[in-house]
């Protein structure tokens, strides 16, 4: 374990990261967990129908959604926490700074992109879920340099939309497709996702474009192409799939064929700095 720590802290950097390495491997083994035992069992019980018989493929697509939503149920509110209980003086240093407790937040963020990326690796079906995983583990990772962790935190608010976008891919697969229940959780997935992802989200990452603008001399170009890049580019992304949501609901309860949101295929759900988390129909995984 010494060793260990010192190879996270010396040799990759990570200097803030050895206090939360046992979090990081109780958060993996917990999802891994959730994926493998407690996820097969409640699903068989309580979905019969909806699970039981399918391919290996669809029933992995069930469980990667249940460990979804319990990632989500966790790192949102634990987000808010340390958001709200955060010291004075923590925007002071948006690049380097550093709060103990945020760590926890990271560590099981982390610990969840560890068993999404192998996830990937193990039920591949396409090299874009693995590059997703692997990017969203080498951003909350590097977070424990530390580097833009007040920015990482924020993020994870995007969570938010997910646990609707869950709700929607469950109530299609029970059966529930086009009723008032899918209806309402519909009105909050669209509310949530443009108020936190597009409105807030906007804010966050016009202000972290500045930010890192003012140091990009400082840091490496491969964390400015990475940072910068990646974020104006799901920027516009989360535009497109709010219209594309807007749509495909508009035609679902208008009596229209059956359309799937975007994230039901293409959209992974659980990015630290865009879109919902892994994608819905039963032919793909996350």
């Amino acid at each position: 374990m010494v060793f260990l720590e010192r190879f996270v802290s010396e040799t990759l950097g990570l200097t803030k990261f050895p206090p939360y390495l046992s979090t990081f491997y109780f958060s993996f083994l917990g999802f891994l967990f959730v994926h493998q035992v407690v996820a097969p069992v409640l699903s068989s019980r309580w979905f019969p129908n909806a699970y039981k018989g399918k391919s290996k493929v669809a029933q992995n697509n069930w469980l990667i959604h249940v460990v979804s939503q319990v990632h989500v149920l966790i790192i949102v509110p634990g987000s808010l926490y340390v958001i709200f209980t955060e010291p004075a003086g923590r925007a002071d240093d948006k690049i380097w700074g550093w709060d103990n407790r945020a760590g926890y937040v990271h560590a099981i963020a982390s610990g969840y992109f560890l068993w999404d990326s192998l996830d990937a690796i193990f039920n591949f079906i396409d090299a874009g879920f693995v590059v997703h995983g692997l990017s969203c583990l080498a951003i909350y990772t590097m977070s424990f340099k530390p580097f833009v962790a007040y920015y990482g935190t924020r993020c994870l608010l995007w969570e938010a939309s997910t646990f609707f976008l869950n709700n929607h891919w469950l109530m299609d697969k029970t059966g529930r497709t086009g009723t008032r229940l899918q209806l309402v959780n519909g009105f909050f997935l669209l509310l949530t996702f443009f108020s936190v992802r597009m409105v807030y989200g906007g804010y966050i990452s016009i202000q972290f474009l500045i930010i890192l603008k003012s140091v990009w001399r400082e840091i490496p170009l491969f964390y400015t192409l990475l940072y910068g890049g990646g974020n104006f580019i799901l920027q516009g992304l989360n535009w497109f799939w709010f219209y594309k949501m807007i749509q495909a609901l508009r035609k679902r309860f208008r009596g229209g064929p059956a359309v799937k949101l975007p994230g039901e295929d293409e959209i992974p759900t659980h990015m630290p700095n865009g879109p919902p988390s892994p994608p819905t129909n039963d032919d793909a995984t996350s």
